[in-house]
C-alpha cells in the first residue's frame, strides 16, 4: 500500500519553502526553495554545495547513521575526488551512485531537490546563517501547530475509542436489550419489587442469576452495563408511578419491560450517532 504524501509550507524572509512527509517522522525540505534565497538558478547553487568536501563528508556520515543500504565504496570515491576543480556532482548522481536516502530528487513541474530536515538545515547554514534562523523559526511554529492538532486528534480518537468500547462491551454482554417477557414470567408473582425490575430489565431474578453465576462475587446489578444502570434508575421512578396508579404487578412488569427495551435501544442509537458525528461521517 502506497504511503500518503503530506505537504506543508514554511515561510522565511518572504520565501515559501515546501516540506513533505510520508511517515510523520522523517520530513523532507525543499533545497530548491532554500536555494532561491541566493540565486534564481537554484540547481547551480545546490550542485556547488553538494560537490564540496565538507558537504560530502557530512552527507556520507548521515547516510551511514540512517541508511543500511548506503554504498560506502562509492562514497569514498567521491570523498577522494572532492576539492579538485574537475570534480562535479549533482544530487541525482549522488543518489544513484551511493543509494542515498537523505536527498530526494523529484522531477516534473512541481519537482525539485528535497533533503531530510537534518541535511536541509545544514544546506541553509551554507546559504546564510541568518536565513537558516528564519527557516528554523517558522519550522518550529509549524511543529507547534502540528502538536496542537495531534493533541486534538488524539483526544478525538480517544473519545471515539471509548464510545466504540462501550458499544462493543454492551453488545457481548447478555441481555443488552431484554427480551419480551414470556407469559409465564408475566404471570409469576415476585417476592420483591427489586426482582420485578430485575426480570423486566435482565430477564431473570436475583436468585436465578446467582444460581447461574455461582463463581462470581456480587449480584446481578454489579455486572450491569452503564446503559443498563441508567435505564434501571428510570425504571425505579416509573415503577413508583405505576404503583401509585394502582397497576397490578403483572401490568407493571409488562410496562417496565417495554420501557427497558425502548430506552436501551435509544441509548445504543445515541452512541452510534455520536461516533458518526465525531468521525465526520
Amino acid at each position: 500500500m502506497s504511503k500518503k504524501l503530506i505537504k506543508e509550507i514554511i515561510h522565511a524572509k518572504g520565501l515559501e519553502i515546501e516540506i513533505y512527509t510520508e511517515d510523520f517522522q522523517n520530513e523532507f525540505i525543499s533545497l530548491t526553495d532554500i536555494a532561491k534565497y541566493k540565486s534564481d538558478e537554484p540547481f547551480i547553487v545546490i550542485n556547488n554545495w553538494i560537490r564540496g568536501k565538507d558537504t560530502i563528508e557530512f552527507l556520507g556520515l548521515w547516510e551511514q547513521l540512517h541508511n543500511p543500504d548506503f554504498k560506502p565504496i562509492e562514497f569514498d570515491r567521491f570523498r577522494k575526488e572532492a576539492g579538485y576543480n574537475a570534480f562535479t556532482l549533482s544530487p541525482q548522481k549522488w543518489i544513484d551512485k551511493t543509494n542515498a536516502i537523505g536527498i530526494v530528487s523529484k522531477s516534473g513541474r512541481y519537482g525539485g531537490t528535497f533533503a531530510h530536515s537534518d541535511i536541509a538545515f545544514e544546506f541553509a547554514s551554507w546559504i546564510s546563517a541568518e536565513f537558516k534562523l528564519y527557516i528554523i523559526k517558522d519550522y518550529k511554529r509549524l511543529k507547534n501547530d502540528e502538536s496542537s492538532r495531534l493533541s486534538l486528534d488524539w483526544n478525538l480518537n480517544r473519545e471515539i475509542s471509548k464510545l466504540n468500547y462501550r458499544i462493543h462491551t454492551d453488545a457481548i454482554k447478555e441481555n443488552l436489550l431484554p427480551l419480551e417477557l414470556t407469559p409465564s414470567q408475566i404471570a409469576m408473582t415476585y417476592a420483591s419489587e427489586a426482582d420485578v425490575l430485575n426480570v423486566a430489565l435482565f430477564g431473570i431474578t436475583a436468585k436465578q442469576w446467582r444460581d447461574k453465576n455461582a463463581d462470581k462475587n456480587g449480584n446481578i446489578r454489579d455486572y450491569a452495563t452503564l446503559n443498563q444502570l441508567l435505564v434501571l434508575a428510570n425504571m425505579e421512578s416509573y415503577n413508583a408511578i405505576l404503583i401509585e396508579q394502582g397497576k397490578s404487578q403483572t401490568e407493571r412488569l409488562k410496562l417496565l419491560n417495554q420501557l427497558a427495551i425502548r430506552q436501551l435501544k435509544a441509548i445504543q442509537q445515541i452512541d452510534i450517532d455520536a461516533i458518526k458525528k465525531l468521525d465526520g461521517k
